[in-house]
């Protein structure tokens, strides 16, 4: 039994919907966080009501944001979606958005920092009203160009202390903080000021095939995994479920049952006997 963990519908990409909560909750996971490429055009009433009558708890609808473009149209449209996202998780009934908040080519990475702040102020009120957080996600600097101008724990720090808002806090995913010699620090600063609002887990190969899409399970790559654990959840008392988050085209092509094993076994590893 895991009732610590939560998958996201991502990691089993090949799986519906429905074969993501049923596998799940078979494990006996705690939690599932939902992708929108998972349930575009699923009725999301019945998809709630298929997790809740499984047992899973919802942390997190993924993704929201994206923020940033050259042309102020194209901002405001990205606003009107983002609301439109915002309802979806709501109906789904998840506590929160992750937002991966974007980067536009031609642009200065402060100019796209401007505009993240702008595109999350803009959703604050509605995101209150429905009563969802708002997440953070900073990105490995390898993504600042075209997926988020927000490359570090400090940098997501930084944006909730200026914006001030009481639902807006961070996700912590180790592929993309691990390298951060301030990690520790900001990980405490993020706790005491009430920021960290969730953690995700999986590993970072030192030599991808794909930048993306070759996330390693945990305990095959180069992420210092344990310690990193430690200081989120026993230093800064992180009680939420940790959340697995592995992109790996290798895996899709293969049974994803048998990537479960690999992940829940890899998960025993390290995490049932932290160091």
């Amino acid at each position: 039994m895991y009732p610590n963990v939560a998958l996201h519908t991502f990691t089993t990409k090949p799986w519906s919907i429905s074969e993501c909560i049923e596998n799940y909750a078979r494990r006996g996971i705690g939690g599932i966080s939902i992708w929108r490429e998972t349930v575009e055009n699923a009725n999301l009433k019945q998809v709630r009501q298929q997790y809740e009558d499984a047992g899973l708890t919802p942390v997190s609808y993924v993704r929201g944001g994206f923020f940033p473009a050259l042309d102020q149209a194209e901002r405001e449209a990205q606003i009107a979606t983002n609301r439109q996202w915002l309802r979806d998780a709501a109906e789904l009934g998840m506590p929160s958005v992750v937002l991966v908040c974007g980067a536009a080519e031609g642009q200065s990475p402060l100019t796209n920092r401007a505009q993240i702040r702008d595109g999350i102020a803009a959703l604050a009120e509605e995101a209150a009203q429905l009563g969802l957080e708002l997440l953070i996600e900073p990105l490995h600097p390898v993504y600042c160009g075209n997926r988020s101008a927000i490359p570090t724990l400090k940098a997501a720090n930084d944006l909730c202390a200026e914006l001030a808002l009481p639902h807006l806090k961070v996700a912590v995913d180790v592929y993309h903080v691990w390298w951060d010699h301030e990690l520790e620090p900001e990980l405490k600063r993020c706790a005491d000021h009430g920021w960290l609002g969730s953690y995700h887990i999986c590993d970072y190969k030192s030599e991808p095939a794909d930048m993306l899409l070759d996330r390693g399970i945990m305990g095959e790559g180069a992420c210092n995994l344990a310690e990193i654990d430690r200081w989120v959840t026993q230093d800064n008392g992180f009680s939420g479920l940790r959340e697995i988050e592995i992109f790996s085209s290798k895996w899709w092509q293969r049974d994803q049952n048998e990537f479960l094993d690999e992940i829940l076994k890899a998960y025993d590893a390290i995490y049932s006997n932290p160091a």
